[in-house]
């Protein structure tokens, strides 16, 4: 059987989504022609958008987020490599995961960044976001703020940024000045830097130590980067955090083993998680729960691990359940010989 868990698991899904999710596109609106674009360029099949009806209005935009999505394909392999560098960066110490942006880019690295806490439990003190101008949530970013070339480097130096830090710029055409700014100071302080950029060559690329380009090219809205722009900068961050997170061990199989039980739902969600791991019923959980605090803890319990031994195993393996699991798992079979 074709092993999906590995190097299949990227085409089982593509043939899986083409499977379930084809579309005829004879009749769909196309965005624009087949000549390359930047998002501030007009698509001339766009043109005369305010005299449409608002189903084809709808079916456009539909059109373009779907190539959005699709754009991001071709950048998985320098994903991949910024991802990894990523992890040996912060698997150690107490470096920090650092997102800057300006306008819409500052605004979707932000929305990213306040999810880690939640889902991960990554540290607050452990996360910094810059955005320029900061943010209002009534107004947005303030948008005179991008060309701050001299407030992003200051950024950068006040923060202290240096060798333990992974900085992510973001910026749709790749020319803010201070996202630019911010990402060159860091990487002369030795940062990582990673720019996520619409545009191969611009100056945030050039200025990053790794480049994750996603050409989107025109907009529906010409230059209006909050849409396909934004949606393959989302795409783009979601796939980074979560994937950093899991080579963290944050993740065991599926399962958000570092979620914060900040609610009943997520209370519940936890002893859903011990039960399935330890293979044991809700009840038992949630005892284990109880008395170790959380998933990883509990779960190192269920398996039988003295309770004075558990922070150590923790502290040895990097926070890594799996890798915890397992050294319970050689101990018992040098205990019992066969």
């Amino acid at each position: 059987m074709h092993d999906r868990r590995r190097g299949g698991s990227l085409r089982f899904l593509l043939e899986v989504t083409f499977q379930i999710g084809i579309v005829d596109q004879s009749n769909m609106i196309p965005v624009g022609d087949e000549t390359p674009r930047g998002s501030d360029e007009p698509a001339p099949r766009i043109q005369g958008l305010d005299t449409w009806p608002t189903g084809d209005i709808l079916e456009a935009l539909w059109h373009s987020q779907s190539r959005a999505v699709a754009a991001c394909l071709p950048a998985l392999p320098a994903l991949a490599r910024a991802v990894e560098a990523a992890i040996e960066r912060l698997r150690v110490g107490t470096g920090r995961l650092v997102y800057a942006g300006a306008g819409s880019s500052g605004m979707i690295a932000a929305l990213d960044a306040s999810d880690l806490g939640a889902t991960f439990d990554w540290p607050e003190q452990r996360t910094v976001v810059f955005v320029a101008g900061g943010i209002a949530l009534t107004r947005g970013p303030d948008p005179t703020a991008e060309d701050d070339a001299v407030g992003g480097r200051a950024c950068a130096s006040d923060a202290g940024l240096g060798p333990s830090d992974v900085v992510l710029g973001l910026s749709a055409g790749g020319t803010s000045a201070y996202t630019v700014a911010l990402l060159d100071e860091a990487r002369q302080r030795g940062a990582m830097t990673i720019a996520v950029a619409g545009r191969a060559g611009s100056p945030l690329v050039r200025a990053a130590e790794h480049a994750v380009v996603v050409a989107t090219g025109a907009e529906v809205i010409a230059g209006s980067t909050r849409l396909a722009a934004g949606t393959a900068q989302k795409l783009v961050l979601n796939l980074f955090s979560t994937a950093v997170m899991v080579g963290l061990g944050a993740v065991f199989d599926n399962l958000m083993i570092d979620v914060r039980p900040a609610n009943a739902k997520l209370r519940q969600r936890q002893t859903a998680i011990v039960a399935s791991i330890a293979e044991v019923d809700p009840a038992l959980a949630a005892d284990a729960l109880t008395r170790h605090g959380d998933v990883k803890r509990a779960v190192l319990g269920l398996a039988g691990m003295a309770p004075d031994e558990i922070d150590g195993a923790l502290a040895s393996t990097g926070g890594n359940l799996r890798v915890a699991l397992a050294r319970i798992d050689r101990g018992n079979d040098r205990g019992n010989p066969r």
